[in-house]
């Protein structure tokens, strides 16, 4: 029998937090998760121990080779999580977004009723040759990485094809940029928190044509973690819950050259198809969303793959300003992987802190209006895994 998501509880998320993103020579990986969980815990309404966690899952790609065997457990019992079930999540840049996916898993089967989601990465400890080898395992290993192929150069062959296709232009690809930093200089978490102008981002220096240094998110250091919880136990922790409404997730080809179209991630199509549907929501449904803006020519691809415009229109969307806060649909108001950064597996779980902080009211100076409901796009690699969460404030829903 072939169970559906009304045979299973919800699912809430009631804390989430993160380290700074940047490059942290004095840290460890124990001691940025450490600060994230310690963050996400504070930001549980009615306060929440860590002996009150059933179980946990970490995402995490093992940049540089660092404790990959058993580096879920080496960060949850740093934590205090001795004993606490613990699985590592690897999915390349998508490993805690579907970290937080088992984790929402775990609770809606009946299997644990406070849940722990999370992920870390240490990037910047290694010479730029030996960040780009690790970057490139998440590609298709044979003939992209093994015939020198960057994801920089993936992706700019993505935006090429675009281009060409639709008539989308450098100067909105730049535009991306000018957005996600203006947003990213007001996340006191960004590693990259400075405002850009478009002159800026259009004569920076050439990475892989046609995609330049302003069009590609930067190597970070960091973590972040997320508690999600059963509709058992929720009104322990809140007053105010934010149901996990929908999840999808797909996955596709590794490498980009064994895909039928470069102008789209069918993965992320086939997600976002599958959490609108179990949300029973539509774009126009959405107050914001966070997006795997790993280079610019990705939050254009997410545009489309996820309905918020037509295909080909990503391009015009990005310049009418809709995207930008204060538009009808603010996307990466925490600055995206471009400004805030990139630590791989922490990224999706960053993804949801932002979520957390919009729809509690508590993000600052790049707060969206009364937001009811959010949406997070994780991607691993070049479209090979994708991972999407819609979070929905209930008391907001219910007004």
């Amino acid at each position: 029998m072939q169970i559906t998501p009304t045979d299973m509880r919800d699912a809430y998320l009631v804390g989430a937090g993160q380290s700074d993103y940047g490059a942290f020579p004095e840290e460890s990986y124990r001691s940025l998760f450490r600060t994230a969980f310690e963050a996400a815990t504070d930001s549980v309404p009615n306060g929440l121990e860590p002996s009150d966690i059933d179980e946990a899952f970490v995402g995490n790609l093992g940049v540089g080779g660092r404790q990959l065997g058993l580096s879920g457990p080496a960060v949850t019992e740093h934590v205090g999580l001795g004993g606490v079930p613990c699985t590592r999540v690897e999915n390349a840049c998508a490993a805690s977004g579907f970290a937080t996916r088992q984790a929402v898993q775990a609770v809606k089967s009946g299997m644990a009723d406070v849940v722990l989601a999370g992920g870390f990465e240490i990037m910047s400890d290694m010479s730029s040759d030996a960040t780009k080898y690790w970057l490139g395992v998440s590609g298709e290993t044979e003939w992209e990485r093994l015939s020198g192929t960057t994801f920089s150069g993936v992706y700019a062959q993505m935006a090429s094809v675009h281009m060409e296709t639709y008539g989308t232009t450098r100067e909105q690809l730049s535009r991306v940029a000018v957005k996600n930093h203006s947003n990213g200089a007001k996340n006191p978490h960004a590693q990259l928190g400075f405002e850009c102008s478009l002159e800026d981002a259009q004569s920076a220096p050439v990475v892989a044509d046609p995609l330049n240094l302003y069009h590609c998110c930067p190597t970070s250091d960091g973590a972040a973690c997320a508690l999600i919880v059963s509709e058992d136990v929720v009104d322990e922790y809140t007053d105010d819950p934010i149901r996990v409404a929908g999840v999808g997730a797909g996955s596709d080809n590794v490498g980009l050259f064994q895909r039928d179209s470069y102008t789209g991630v069918p993965a992320s199509q086939r997600a976002a198809e599958t959490a609108y549907e179990m949300a029973g929501v539509e774009p126009d449904d959405l107050d914001f969303a966070e997006v795997h803006d790993c280079f610019a020519i990705a939050e254009l691809l997410a545009y489309e793959d996820l309905g918020f415009c037509e295909k080909g229109e990503a391009g015009q969307l990005i310049e009418s300003g809709e995207t930008e806060i204060g538009g009808s649909l603010p996307v990466n108001t925490s600055g995206g992987l471009k400004s805030k950064g990139h630590p791989i597996g922490a990224t999706g779980a960053g993804q949801v802190v932002e979520a957390f902080k919009q729809l509690s009211g508590k993000a600052g100076e790049r707060q969206v209006e009364n937001p009811t409901r959010g949406l997070t796009h994780n991607v691993g690699g070049s479209g090979g895994a994708s991972v999407i969460h819609i979070f929905e404030n209930e008391t907001e829903v219910s007004t």
